[in-house]
């Protein structure tokens, strides 16, 4: 016989969490060739269809394992004074969490296939974080955010080799201190010299201007 007034299970609004938790801890384990559906649903307590509901397939799951590892990283460099406290927050986070990091960036090219084709995707959308690290450019440098493109660039290969260097144990015994010193006066001298040039390009212009209203001023 029939239920009469069956009840339909309740949303669990915990359940997207649950599973993200759970593909977190397969894929830090073995990689994106772990996170199978299946095997998902099954470490996150849950049934195979409710995942699907929620991710359409397993580069779904990882781009959104990349996003919550973006906002991870953007949670320590947004509280950050200066880009010098920043890039040693960066390197920090990565040493101590070596797993994550390389996976992040083995998979980081992930976020492309979210972006609808024929639009190209801005800077903010695909790499927050940089775009973050120009505001804080701009913040302690002067100018706009985009005119430190560059020197973003930089810092960032620059943290990345260093990191990858010390992940790797490439570094030779008993160095590892020097580079991460040499690594601190990089990024140091790199800011001075940005500074420096910003500053005399800002009294070249003065020069310019007061010169420009010498001449107006003599043929009047």
């Amino acid at each position: 016989m029939p239920l009469e007034g069956r009840m339909s299970r309740p949303p669990d609004p915990g359940l997207e969490d649950r599973i993200l938790n759970a593909a977190y801890k397969l894929w830090k384990k073995d990689g994106s060739r772990a996170l199978t559906l299946r095997a998902v649903a099954r470490a996150a307590n849950t049934n195979t269809p409710a995942v699907y509901r929620r991710f359409r397939d397993r580069q779904d799951i990882v781009r959104a394992l990349i996003r919550r590892t973006q906002q991870e990283f953007g949670s320590i460099l947004q509280p950050c004074l200066s880009v010098e406290e920043a890039v040693a927050a960066y390197l920090r986070y990565a040493l101590s969490h070596p797993h994550e990091y390389e996976l992040f960036y083995q998979y980081l090219h992930e976020l492309s296939g979210s972006i609808p084709p024929g639009r190209a995707p801005s800077l903010k959308e695909l790499r927050p974080n940089f775009a973050l690290m120009e505001t804080k450019l701009s913040e302690q440098l002067g100018g706009a955010p985009k005119d430190h493109r560059r020197l973003g660039l930089a810092l960032w290969a620059l943290a990345h080799g260093t990191i990858t260097l010390l992940l790797s144990k490439a570094v030779p015994p008993g160095q590892e201190a020097a580079l991460r010193s040499g690594f601190t006066a990089a990024v140091r001298a790199m800011l001075q010299d940005t500074f420096r040039s910003s500053l005399r390009k800002s009294k070249q212009i003065r020069r310019r201007a007061a010169s420009s209203q010498s001449s107006g001023l003599s043929e009047n």
